[in-house]
């Protein structure tokens, strides 16, 4: 019998500019999936609070202070060599403009331009969350 696959919890920030696009970043090249377009964020350490660790990537990542947000969806997905946990949190407010430190491209995306960037098949379920936030926010 084969030993499970090791499982990652992974938190994912939705941050929004002034038009409402919502930033997202490539995996550099060298990463798995090397790449693909990913909303930010990182690997949470092991007894890391997730927003505590959502705010350290940020920091990391895209020279940012998160000060406030919340969870908006956690699901599971699973690749051949290990299973992912997905934590998207929508950032309400921060601090510094998003710059890469990572090696990474950014581009901020229209809600319905999401489908067409070239998002990692396990962040495609983020799109329809962060659409229906993005309706409730309006209403």
């Amino acid at each position: 019998m084969a030993a499970p696959s090791p499982r990652i919890h992974v938190v994912a920030a939705a941050l929004f500019d002034s038009s409402g696009r919502v930033l997202i970043a490539q995996r550099p090249a060298g990463k798995h999936m090397a790449g693909g377009w990913e909303f930010p964020g990182g690997k949470l350490e092991a007894g890391e609070d997730r927003f505590e660790g959502l705010r350290r990537e940020l920091r990391e990542e895209l020279g940012i202070e998160a000060l406030r947000g919340h969870p908006l969806l956690a699901y599971e997905y699973r690749y051949p060599e290990r299973t992912v946990f997905l934590d998207l949190w929508v950032i309400e407010t921060y601090q510094g403009e998003p710059r890469s430190l990572d090696a990474q491209a950014l581009q901020w995306v229209a809600l319905d331009e999401l489908d067409r960037v070239g998002l990692l098949e396990a962040d495609r379920p983020m799109i329809a969350a962060l659409r229906a936030y993005a309706f409730r926010a309006r209403t």
